[in-house]
């Protein structure tokens, strides 16, 4: 039977990279996202390429509810979950004293509570062994404070704390866990900029690099990956 990984938010982006980086390895995959359409075509067209199975749930997972129902599921499906990937999250630009009063809300949902409930939900299903991976897709951000970021920032830092301390409780348990800080990436989120594509880095690259530390033997763990554009920051 193939290895699955479950990639939350997997229907672009650095998500679906991932979902197809895999894929192309032989992984199964489960995934979910909050428009059914979305996930529909991502499920049609990966299986069609790479001949593996999807499966896949409508979820918003900045809803503590729907993370709960979508790890359920995902144990519905009695496959161990070999690799988990906490992509799920959006980012909201401002300035943290005049950004929009439920901005920072927004954030810790999105981009922290989804990881932190996702994992919890899910760790249960994840062998205890080497080749176990948790990846949290974190940012730049999480490390460098910047303008214009806001509480998205202290989200990413957040989401870093979490995957420190979840490295220390689990290593002994044979999973790894690995925090992705990529740089500014060409995803939707820079549609309408002015910058060339050139100036970003491409999806394919991170989840190349988180390929590349899944493949490492389970002697060894990539605890962050730091990834930026060649020509530095935006």
């Amino acid at each position: 039977m193939n290895k699955l990984i479950v990639v939350t938010g997997g229907t672009r982006g650095i998500g679906r990279a991932v979902i197809e980086k895999f894929a192309g390895q032989g992984f199964d995959v489960a995934t979910c996202a909050r428009q059914k359409p979305a996930l529909g075509q991502l499920q049609d067209e990966v299986e069609k390429k790479f001949g593996v199975k999807v499966y896949t749930q409508v979820a918003d997972l900045s809803v503590k509810a729907q993370v709960k129902a979508f790890c359920v599921w995902v144990t519905t499906l009695q496959r161990p979950v070999d690799v988990l990937v906490n992509n799920a999250g959006f980012f909201i630009p401002g300035q943290l004293l005049s950004e929009a009063d439920d901005t920072l809300e927004q954030m810790i949902n999105a981009n922290l509570y989804s990881a932190y409930h996702a994992t919890r939900g899910l760790v249960p299903l994840i062998p205890r062994h080497a080749a176990a991976h948790i990846f949290n897709l974190c940012s730049i951000a999480s490390f460098m404070a910047y303008p214009n970021g806001g509480s998205y920032a202290i989200s990413k830092f957040a989401l870093l704390g979490f995957s420190k301390c979840l490295r220390e409780e689990l290593k002994t348990e044979g999973i790894r866990v690995t925090a992705v800080m990529p740089g500014a990436t060409r995803t939707e989120s820079w549609d309408g900029t002015a910058l060339p594509d050139e100036r970003f880095m491409p999806v394919e690259d991170v989840a190349d690099a988180i390929y590349g530390a899944y493949a490492l033997s389970g002697r060894s763990v990539v605890e962050e990956i730091i990834m930026r554009p060649q020509l530095g920051d935006l």
